[in-house]
């Protein structure tokens, strides 16, 4: 899959053109958001990781095939910066989310291990509210057993189900589990 960096843009007048899908990225600092995406495209390092949570602080796009975005927006929560930045960060996302045309989906990452914040939970809800359909992926999946898992993604499933028309999908870094249903998700929101 050829998959490419565009861009990281501060601002509006920074994102590339409306000319394709786009499907955006965003959860928690430090929850694998970077991973997932070089996951999806089979690559190592198209978006960058990092121990350090609040890495991304710009919303980067990449190009995947010459037929869509993909968007990596900055990860809300915990990450150790400035209130102002976070401030910022707030702003870019309301921005992006609520003006960009051609935004299919979000994909909305949380990590099987923990309740879903309440961050997790305004989110899922503004989207819900402006129409823009979520794809809800648990991450981390390798870090617990089978039946932790199971009953991990229903107890999430059950938190979330009033704001997000669809199931989570349980997704693993390691094991890859979950790569292609999320494919089949984005797939299915950018022909419609």
């Amino acid at each position: 899959m050829d998959a490419v960096f565009l861009i990281s843009a501060f601002r509006k007048n920074q994102y590339p053109p409306p000319d394709r899908p786009e499907i955006a990225f965003a959860g928690r600092s430090n929850v694998g958001k970077s991973s997932l995406m070089n996951v999806l495209v089979n690559r190592k390092s198209l978006a960058r990781t990092s121990s350090r949570p609040g890495r991304t602080q710009s919303i980067n796009f990449f190009s995947v095939s010459n037929r869509l975005y993909l968007v990596d927006l900055p990860g809300y929560g915990y990450a150790k910066v400035p209130i102002k930045v976070k401030k910022s960060w707030q702003h870019m996302m309301e921005t992006y989310l609520s003006e960009r045309s051609n935004l299919k989906s979000v994909v909305v990452i949380l990590d099987i291990r923990r309740d879903p914040t309440e961050g997790d939970m305004q989110l899922l809800g503004w989207l819900k509210h402006y129409g823009i359909p979520a794809i809800p992926v648990l991450t981390k999946a390798d870090k617990l057993s089978r039946q932790q898992t199971l009953t991990r993604s229903s107890l999430i499933n059950n938190q979330i189900a009033e704001r997000a028309l669809i199931r989570p999908i349980v997704f693993s870094v390691k094991t890859r589990q979950g790569r292609d249903e999320i494919w089949e998700k984005i797939d299915d929101v950018i022909e419609t």
